[in-house]
């Protein structure tokens, strides 16, 4: 059994690179060698903060703990999500998560490894794409 303690893991700013806005990230748990290829982290966006378009190779799974976010899925609708909601989005689908425009959101991430790789960062949402 292993515990980690809260504050062991430190919380990070979102890196510009991968989102727009104010966001912490919290990791939960990452990588174990010869048990998980896959970590896991409780995301927290400001309003109107969000992902860029990324995909994951072997896709990812939100649990939205509070707030109100959107979410979205190439070619689709923009989709209201609510805590106690969970989206799964399929391997390599090309999507975007974060907060509605009014409102914080936080969610937990959850995403395994293929080949060493656990997401694709791709562009930015723009605020035109956002705000549809």
């Amino acid at each position: 059994m292993k515990i980690t303690r809260n504050g062991e893991l430190p919380s990070m700013k979102g890196p510009e690179d991968w989102f727009t806005g104010d966001v912490i990230v919290d990791p939960l748990y990452q990588n174990v060698e010869n048990v998980t290829k896959g970590a896991a982290s409780l995301v927290t966006f400001a309003p109107g903060a969000r992902t860029a378009w990324h995909t994951h190779p072997a896709g990812q799974t939100l649990i939205v703990q509070s707030g109100l976010g959107w979410v979205q899925k190439e070619g689709g609708p923009i989709e209201e999500i609510k805590p106690g909601d969970i989206i799964y989005f399929e391997p390599n689908e090309k999507h975007w998560h974060g907060a509605s425009a009014e409102k914080a959101m936080s969610h937990i991430a959850v995403q395994e490894e293929v080949n060493g790789e656990v997401v694709r960062w791709l562009e930015h949402v723009t605020d035109d794409q956002y705000k549809k």
